[in-house]
Parts: structure tokens; sequence; C-alpha cells
């Protein structure tokens, strides 16, 4: 449900066979009186428009019913009711909507018909206020796909565990920590976040290896900004002369929880690159 104010008129718009549906309702509080609706349906020329809206667009229209409605309209004791000309002409311009934000909704193009029966001004503005909510999606829709399309292009991959397996070697380092008394430093680091040391990593990808690729290359940018504090962190402990396997431990918790963090909050940053290769040939090249 999205909102437009027109005229201090606060006016919801839904989606109703995926074309927006603006609230009748809610325009006539413009006027106080929601009856007017009922006045306005029941004019001549209010009965033509919607007739022709609905040979339009709607191809279960009844014209036979229609016809004898047409027939009827103008006369001082006729009256319609929104009820009425949806059930006799199977009309789909119009619904009415039940529960919190209930009401009569109408095609857009109906619903600009009935702000020119409001006033002419109330009309123009109806159809800026529509018309700039519109931009405004355009431009939200418009940058979400070029994200996709940077994303795309760039020929990243989300890092599922599928992934993670591909890259990262599976080790039991985290539950055994005879390692540690022979860890660098650096391997500490790789271990607490990674789940593997430098070595491992480069037995487990000899084709990266081969092209001085290394574990941290394959990082994302939460990543690397969490290693980044580990190594603060570390330096710390060090300086403190906090033993190597307790480091191993707060290091190991610290980083799953700043990554936890970090991924939920700047998801784009999570993303881990695999290739720098964005088409492996011209001619298989997709733009998406």
């Amino acid at each position: 449900m999205k909102l437009i104010e027109v005229k201090e008129t606060i006016i919801h718009i839904t989606q109703h066979n995926q074309e927006d549906y603006i609230c009748l309702t809610d325009m006539l509080k413009h006027k106080d009186n929601n009856g007017l609706i009922f006045k306005w349906l029941s004019n001549k020329s209010t009965v033509e428009f919607l007739g022709v809206w609905e040979k339009i667009y709607n191809p279960n229209f009844n014209y036979t019913e229609f016809g004898v409605i047409m027939s009827e309209a103008g006369v001082n004791r006729f009256t319609l009711s929104v009820k009425e000309w949806i059930e006799r002409t199977n009309a789909i311009g119009i619904v009415a909507k039940t529960g919190r934000y209930g009401g009569t909704y109408a095609h857009k193009d109906i619903a600009f018909e009935l702000g020119t029966w409001i006033s002419p001004e109330f009309k123009l503005l109806l159809i800026r206020e529509f018309q700039r909510l519109k931009e405004i999606e355009a431009n939200h829709y418009n940058l979400e796909w070029n994200v996709k399309r940077i994303i795309s292009k760039a020929n990243y991959h989300i890092h599922t565990d599928a992934i993670k397996n591909h890259i990262i070697p599976q080790t039991n380092f985290t539950k055994q920590f005879e390692w540690i008394i022979y860890a660098e430093e650096a391997d500490l680091l790789n271990v607490a976040l990674f789940g593997c040391t430098a070595k491992h990593w480069r037995e487990a990808n000899p084709e990266h290896d081969k092209q001085g690729l290394n574990i941290r290359d394959f990082a994302s940018i939460n990543e690397l900004a969490v290693l980044s504090n580990l190594e603060t962190i570390n330096a710390e402990f060090i300086k403190n002369k906090i033993d190597k396997k307790l480091r191993f431990t707060e290091l190991r918790e610290i980083s799953q929880y700043q990554l936890n963090i970090l991924n939920n909050t700047y998801y784009i940053k999570a993303i881990k690159k695999l290739s720098d290769t964005t088409y492996i040939d011209e001619e298989k090249r997709i733009d998406k």
C-alpha cells in the first residue's frame, strides 16, 4: 500500500491485477462526503466513460447489461452503486476492498476522471503527486537494476556454502589446538576468520596458488574489515602477554560476531569475488 497527499488529503494506492488502483473513498474525503461516489457513479457521462474504459481493457465486460444501464442513465430516478455496477457488468476498473485500508478503489484512469468531477485543481494535483510517486519508484528500480547488473558483469557470486567449500578447505583447526604452538601470527588470524591456514588453502587451491593468489585475495570486503580489526586486537593481546590458545579462542569469537553484524548490515559487501574474468568468450557475453 502506497500513499500520496493531495490538498492535505491522504490517498492510498494499491496494486490490483498488476495495475495501480487509487482509493476513490480517500479522494472524496476532500469534500467531506463519502456519499458523493454514489452521485458521481449515477451520472450518465460517468457511466459512459466507465463503459468505454471497460470495452478497451476488459474482455469479459457485459456489453448487453451495460446497454441497459446506459438506457436508464440520465433519468432523474436513476441510481447506480459500485456493487451493482460490478455485478451487472463484470467490471474490473472499480473494486471494493475490505479490511484496514478498505474502500472503493479504481484504476488510475478512472480515478483521474473522478478528480475532474471533484475539481480541475484537484485532478491536476492528483496527477502530479501520482507521477512523482512513479518517478521515485522508477529511480529505486533503476538503482536496484544497476547494482545487479554491476555485480553480474563483474562476475561476482554470493558467498554460499558451495562457494565456501570450493575455496576454503575443510579442516579441524577450530576444534584441535596442537597446531597453535607452531602457528605464525598471520595464520592465527587466518584460522580465526577463514577456518584454515594459508598453507592448507594453497594445497586446496593449486591453480590459484600458481597465479600468486592467496586466501585474502578472495575475501569479501566485510571479511577484510574484520581481519583488520583482528590484527589490531591481536597486537593488544600480544602486548598483554595473553596465551596464544586463549588469543585464538577470543579472536575466533570476535571474528564471527563482527562478521555476522557486517553481513547483515552491509550485505553487498558480504559478496566474495571468485574471478577477475568477466566473460569466458565475447560471443558468450550476456548483459543482464
